[in-house]
């Protein structure tokens, strides 16, 4: 067995001059297994997790865990099982938040690992819960819409359920199809297919590229996207591999878009959970004039868990697709073939693109406003828009709450 501990006395200063730091470790052929462990005082510091080995990206777990075991058969969620290959890895510490005095940080790397991995716990029921996509909102020929979310998280990351539990809760909401977007890892897209089809719902695959200055959304089966590099690079890597990036919470406190980029995504959550915090807000509207005409809209819940008091499919995002088949759903977006509502239910006001008419849905007493200022109180349950007015599109009730978008 082999032991080694690395002391690092590291604060504000260091972080600023270099925010990313490595703890070089050396692995002996032979090894089957790697257990990293980190000490510092919570109270004072956040440190992020990660792990890479000489062939690459082997996880991480940012501020979640402080501990994680990498073994050829098995590995903490978050992180990559598979053979151990010798020579010299790298245990990655983000200093996300340090004191102006410096902190110790402790790093145990043990060889093989002494402590087992738990096991998943038993999968909860799949639920028998009616569809969104059941209410039949006016499609194109051939195309139905199917409700989504697209941003949540696990316990690969930094979520606390299961990716069975984060199933159960989409299916439970009705929803049709649910994007697994974990913090700088791919560790759950292994899964997915498998949890997908035990509970009925397309789970799409994805990655929250997390940075200090901003988040994006890698949204396909594209591998794995290195946060260390520019946007700039990120958005070639995901297109290349016909994957969709989109631009986080843009908004959100302290974790709002701040990269410059020579080009921007082609997709922007423009309705991120928060916005629930103040429904009459209208700041989010001031970020279209910054993106291009025709840029794809999304929501996502960001869902982590329960404690936050919503559950994923909060808002819902519509698209209107062949079928829900991941690669469906991804044309669906591409095309731009989105909407956005408050949530799942039944009756809902929604607002669609039906070729080339925007059909506002359950929306009487609902008042339309375009991009250009127009607005119009509208009245039946079915309301055709004209085109001479200018997306995006946003429905509100009487007291401004936001309760629909359409690009």
């Amino acid at each position: 067995m082999s032991t080694s501990t690395h002391r690092l006395r590291l604060g504000l200063e260091d972080l600023l001059e270099q925010p990313l730091r490595t703890v070089p470790v050396e692995i002996a052929p032979g090894a089957d297994s790697l257990e990293v462990r980190l000490r510092y005082d919570r109270r004072q510091a956040t440190v992020d997790l990660g792990c890479e080995g000489p062939a690459g990206w082997r996880g991480w777990s940012g501020g979640a865990r402080d501990h994680f075991v990498i073994a050829a058969g098995t590995a903490t969620p978050g992180y990559l099982p598979g053979p151990l290959e010798p020579g010299l890895w790298h245990v990655q510490l983000g200093l996300h938040q340090l004191p102006l005095e410096p902190v110790d940080i402790h790093v145990e790397v043990l060889t093989p690992a002494t402590t087992p991995v738990p096991a998943e716990p038993d999968p909860p029921p799949a639920a028998a819960t009616p569809r969104a996509s059941a209410r039949d909102l006016p499609a194109p020929a051939g195309l139905r819409w199917y409700a989504g979310d697209f941003h949540a998280h696990s316990t690969h990351s930094d979520g606390e359920q299961s990716l069975s539990e984060l199933a159960t809760l989409a299916t439970g909401n009705g929803l049709d199809f649910l994007a697994v977007t974990e913090h700088n890892t791919i560790s759950h897209l292994p899964h997915l297919p498998r949890v997908g089809a035990r509970h009925d719902i397309t789970l799409l695959p994805g990655q929250e590229v997390t940075t200090p200055t901003g988040h994006a959304n890698a949204i396909g089966d594209i591998g794995w996207v290195d946060f260390r590099r520019r946007p700039d690079h990120w958005l070639e890597q995901v297109e290349a591999d016909g994957g969709i990036l989109s631009i986080n919470h843009p908004l959100q406190e302290d974790h709002a878009w701040q990269h410059r980029m020579r080009r921007l995504p082609p997709a922007l959550e423009l309705w991120h959970v928060t916005w629930f915090l103040e429904p009459t807000a209208t700041a989010p509207w001031t970020l279209l004039s910054r993106w291009p005409e025709g840029t794809i809209l999304l929501g996502g819940s960001d869902y982590h868990h329960p404690r936050h008091g919503y559950v994923p499919g909060t808002p819902v995002t519509w698209v209107a697709a062949e079928d829900r088949s991941a690669e469906a759903l991804l044309e669906g977006v591409r095309a731009g073939r989105t909407a956005i509502t408050r949530l799942p239910i039944p009756q809902a006001p929604a607002l669609v693109r039906l070729d080339d008419q925007l059909v506002a849905v359950d929306a009487d007493a609902a008042v339309l406003r375009d991009v250009a200022g127009r607005s119009r109180l509208l009245h039946g349950d079915r309301v055709v828009i004209d085109d001479r007015w200018q997306g995006p599109y946003r429905l509100e009730a009487p007291d401004g709450t936001l309760l629909a978008i359409s690009p």
